[in-house]
């Protein structure tokens, strides 16, 4: 089976059940996917014949998505990578720090994913880059990239990331910060704690401090832009060597935050999926102090 096609077989509970549900509610394939396979010749198959998502299915069933191949123009560049996971529906990357995830207006050919494109060519293959989770350039760590649209829908919300931070100041105890955050007015990238932002909620626990600075094990319940940086700032902590946020570059250049490991179960072999990344060597030269 390939990273285009994928394959469910029909369980007796689901015995008489439309195709429509099966995909959505047993198989987690988004709507969007379902319309789209529609409108694809041989897109959705029911034992190798053509398949309405209307009809209904029968235990044993052998139902299979061909999904269409995606339009990837991102420029390829040559460049290294180290790449810690890989399979034919996913690839994750233990990014460096002062490397963009994304293309952007200022970094237009020097990000991860024209490397990855890059290193896609190498390997004759060819796939849309869908970060599951994002980091800022500065940080480093733990990428996640879906290989097709199905594996990036069936992940979204469903990794569990861990990071190791260091913060200026003492954190004695564990705790919870739940603060909604919004883009700081005026600005297009710093954000604020506001009442009228997005809901954020960070766990924190600290690991060892030297009373200047703490290490610390860093959770999420939600993803939003800065959020490690925002809120350690806004209870006077900001991240070592993150001046945005009103951290101190005496002992590193950029935030001291690293996405050490995600975890998921593998949306098609059901399996759970732990992977785990060193710590750079400028955090690693923080943490020695302490």
């Amino acid at each position: 089976m390939s990273a285009k096609q994928l394959k469910f077989t029909v369980p007796d509970d689901c015995d008489g059940m439309k195709a429509q549900t099966f995909l959505r509610k047993r198989c987690n394939v988004s709507a969007r996917i379902i319309t789209l396979l529609k409108r694809e010749k041989s897109g959705i198959l029911r034992n190798g014949e053509n398949l309405k998502t209307i009809e209904t299915l029968h235990s044993g069933d052998e139902i299979t998505l061909n999904l269409p191949h995606d339009k990837n123009k991102i420029t390829p560049m040559k460049g290294d990578l180290n790449i810690v996971y890989e399979d034919d529906y996913l690839i994750a990357v233990d990014k460096p720090w002062n490397m963009p995830v994304h293309p952007t207006k200022v970094h237009q050919e020097d990000t991860l994913a024209n490397i990855l494109k890059y290193i896609q060519e190498q390997k004759g293959e060819s796939y849309t880059f869908r970060a599951v989770n994002r980091l800022d350039k500065d940080t480093s760590g733990v990428v996640l990239i879906a290989k097709d649209k199905y594996t990036a829908t069936a992940l979204q919300c469903n990794v569990s990331k861990t990071y190791i931070a260091v913060c200026e100041g003492e954190i004695k105890h564990r705790g919870t910060i739940d603060k909604p955050i919004r883009l700081l007015d005026g600005h297009t990238v710093q954000r604020t704690v506001a009442d009228d932002g997005k809901s954020a909620v960070t766990h924190y626990s600290p690991i060892k401090s030297d009373g200047s600075h703490t290490m610390l094990k860093i959770t999420l319940e939600t993803g939003r832009t800065h959020q490690i940086r925002c809120h350690l700032s806004s209870i006077g902590h900001p991240l070592a060597g993150d001046d945005m946020y009103g951290g101190s570059l005496e002992f590193i250049s950029r935030q001291a935050l690293h996405c050490l490991s995600v975890e998921f179960i593998h949306p098609i072999t059901t399996e759970k999926v732990n992977i785990i990344t060193d710590l750079p060597q400028d955090i690693e030269n923080i943490i020695k102090g302490l």
